[in-house]
């Protein structure tokens, strides 16, 4: 390849815009539409009541859903790094196989939800009540960290936070 034609498609590709929210997509989320496999990053769905929703295989990074009331929806296989949940409601919601890295889920009610093979390395859950939670394991909490508020499934333990 020639210099000036590596040049051309390193100045293409830097210029081509990164995997940013798709508006659209938000806001039918936002109007309590289904949306599998979606782009959300850093959506704001703070303060809403959007349940039943299938979200599996989206893309939440950075998201808000503080405050949310999202029960019964399936975040199976999702994004969710870096999430902002605090004082959620996800009751029998479905994060399997979700990615919760460094996600907060400060006071949030998760009694019912599924965290089978989810990754909960460095999330927050001080506070939260998931005794009733199915799927999860001493080792997914081992990366995880909570308070003695943190309410757990018989047998389990969760580290504090620090």
């Amino acid at each position: 390849m020639r210099p000036f034609a590596a040049f051309g498609l390193l100045a293409a590709l830097a210029a081509a815009p990164a995997l940013a929210q798709d508006a659209g997509q938000i806001a039918r989320v936002r109007g309590g539409a289904s949306c599998p496999r979606c782009n959300l990053f850093q959506a704001d769905l703070s303060n809403r009541t959007l349940k039943g929703l299938n979200l599996s295989g989206s893309r939440l990074r950075q998201a808000d859903l503080s405050l949310a009331i999202m029960n019964r929806t399936s975040f199976a296989g999702a994004d969710l790094r870096d999430v902002n949940a605090y004082g959620g409601v996800f009751s029998s919601a479905s994060f399997a196989g979700a990615n919760l890295t460094n996600a907060t889920f400060v006071g949030t009610y998760l009694q019912g939800a599924n965290f089978r093979r989810a990754t909960l390395t460095g999330a927050n859950f001080a506070g939260a009540e998931m005794d009733r939670a199915v799927g999860l394991t001493q080792s997914q909490l081992n990366g995880a960290c909570g308070d003695e508020a943190t309410t757990l499934p018989a047998g389990l333990r969760i580290p504090a936070c620090r």
